[in-house]
């Protein structure tokens, strides 16, 4: 059997190695139109601001090493510019000499991956503006960096890349400024969640500007100049575009396979195409969300390296569905993690799946041991079932662990109640007895159960306007006085019992705390009395992500914290 692979990265290299484990006798191709194989996407920010120090250290394999190691012929700088599906032949590029061959094949797999997205906007072609894709690219940026010196930087878009390539410019001596359409960095994460990452930016020498509409780039002595709808252009030493990718799929479109969402190529369980001998995995595919079951463009390592090995199963006859992906990431942003997994509130509305959510403030070890840090979890979940759909974690230390055991429960199917009963492991240095998983479980089956009822930021704007509707804040004097949402009341909790014959029952108490623990314990204590009381999910800490205290839309807000 003769094996042709266009696309040497995370898929196609995964497949070709798959493919000799499983055979001696395949013939094995990869085409891979850049000088790179086996190269490592989410490494390259990181060669740019020097964590990576050496550029070998971005490659997983060499050409040598891959025909070493597994007998696979691996040609780089060749690209495949045709397929002939009906003669079972490709016409291939080599880029050195610019001479055309054709390859005959039995099954081929595409696996080109996705090309970096460009905005609408002009100048385009100016120097110094650069995306972060290839390896190529990577080198290029470093070399500017080196030899230039630039001393700003402006970055379009806030996503991974985005992200991961302003902590790298800013270890490089460089001021980044992300320019951002929308209102949040981190389209993986709720607006809400977002919101604690804008202040820990800022604070970390990277500037935001949020709702901006990018026009166009000029040059002007030297600099470039980044023009934005109705503001002053902002001028800048050089211009990272991070506005994401689409998938690379013009060989697939012109050979007639079936496309979907932005022309993604369709495939099968098995990951075949329209054509049952030709396969595709990796960024370049649509494939399923594991909770909503949904087409989706996942456009992560993990689950190409996955769909490469179940490819190549599949070629040698060891029939594999693949079963989609639950989307699992996560980000390193200076100290801080940023992870998630599942469905995030607009992908359940997009599915029309009904949720609820709950918020928390853990912390990431015992409390009474050194060096323990506190991470905020949100959790959404279907509120009949129990069934976990999907979360969000943003924290300092034990974000990575706690990720990934939600996104095994995702995938499980597990419910809250599931949650509660995990035995996972502990002691003091690395977790607590009741671990931010089991206590997400316990918050969550309080609230479906009926032992709490809590209500959201998002409501407060609301609740002002009710006239029953008292805003009881139950933390410390000081706690208060530092900071409060403008409307509500002081009472402590430790007071809460010898005053509880002040209050007005004929009023509905929403109670407020820092984390979201102290207000539970008193919306207990006033339900006891026959007291109607709910409490803020995520407490004080949540709403202070998203809101400033003298106002309740982040729209609205225009201090320093939201902007």
């Amino acid at each position: 059997m003769k094996v042709c692979i266009v696309g040497g990265v995370a898929g196609g290299a995964t497949a070709a190695a798959r493919l000799r484990r499983l055979s001696e006798d395949a013939e094995i191709i990869i085409f891979e139109r850049t000088a790179y194989v086996s190269y490592a996407n989410c490494g390259l920010p990181y060669y740019i601001g020097g964590e990576i120090t050496e550029k070998e250290d971005l490659t997983l394999q060499t050409p040598e090493s891959f025909r070493k190691w597994f007998a696979v012929d691996v040609r780089t700088c060749h690209e495949v510019i045709r397929i002939r599906p009906t003669e079972k032949i490709i016409e291939v590029k080599n880029l050195s000499d610019d001479t055309v061959y054709t390859e005959t094949y039995d099954k081929l797999i595409l696996s080109p991956g996705a090309k970096a997205a460009l905005p609408p906007a002009f100048g385009l072609d100016c120097k110094n503006i650069f995306t972060v894709r290839t390896v190529e690219d990577a080198l290029s940026i470093r070399q500017f960096i080196e030899e230039k010196k630039p001393k700003t930087a402006v970055i379009i878009g806030g996503g991974f890349i985005g992200l991961e390539t302003a902590e790298n410019l800013v270890r490089a001596g460089v001021s980044p400024t992300i320019i951002l359409r929308g209102n949040q960095v981190m389209p993986t994460l709720d607006a809400d969640m977002a919101s604690g990452l804008h202040n820990y930016l800022c604070k970390n020498g990277v500037s935001l500007r949020f709702r901006e509409t990018l026009e166009g780039f000029t040059e002007e002595d030297g600099s470039l100049l980044v023009h934005l709808k109705d503001k002053k252009p902002l001028y800048s030493d050089m211009v990272i575009l991070a506005v994401g990718v689409v998938p690379d799929t013009n060989l697939a479109r012109e050979a007639g396979l079936d496309l979907g969402a932005k022309g993604s190529i369709l495939v099968n369980d098995f990951l075949q195409t329209s054509d049952p001998d030709i396969y595709a995995v990796g960024d370049a595919i649509t494939i399923r969300n594991r909770v909503s079951s949904r087409e989706a463009l996942i456009s992560l390592a993990g689950p190409a390296n996955r769909q490469g090995r179940w490819a190549a199963d599949n070629i040698m006859g060891r029939f594999r569905p693949y079963r989609g992906s639950a989307a699992s990431s996560i980000l390193k942003l200076f100290d801080m993690t940023v992870a998630s997994t599942g469905l995030n509130e607009k992908t359940c509305k997009e599915a029309g799946i009904y949720f609820d959510k709950v918020v928390i403030h853990p912390f990431s070890h015992a409390s009474y041991y050194p060096g323990a840090k506190d991470m905020t979890v949100k959790v959404l979940f279907a509120p009949k079932s129990g069934r976990i759909l999907g979360c969000q974690i943003i924290g300092f230390d034990g974000v990575d662990k706690r990720i990934d055991v939600f996104a095994a429960a995702i995938q499980a199917e597990m419910t809250a109640a599931d949650l509660e009963e995990l035995d996972l492991a502990y002691s003091p240095p690395y977790s607590s007895a009741k671990d931010p998983v089991n206590y997400a479980g316990y918050v969550i089956e309080n609230v479906r159960q009926g032992l709490v009822v809590q209500f959201h930021h998002d409501m407060i704007p609301k609740i002002a306007e009710m006239e029953d509707a008292v805003l009881l804040d139950i933390r410390t004097p000081a706690e208060f006085a530092k900071g409060h949402i403008t409307g509500s009341i002081h009472l402590s909790l430790f007071d809460l019992r010898e005053k509880i014959g002040e209050l007005d029952r004929a009023k509905r108490y929403f109670v407020i705390c820092q984390s979201g623990m102290r207000s539970y314990l008193a919306c207990r204590i006033l339900q006891a009395h026959g007291i109607t009381a709910s409490h803020l999910s995520g407490g004080y800490q949540f709403y202070s992500y998203v809101y400033c205290g003298e106002c309740y839309s982040p729209d609205a807000c225009r201090c320093e914290k939201t902007n």
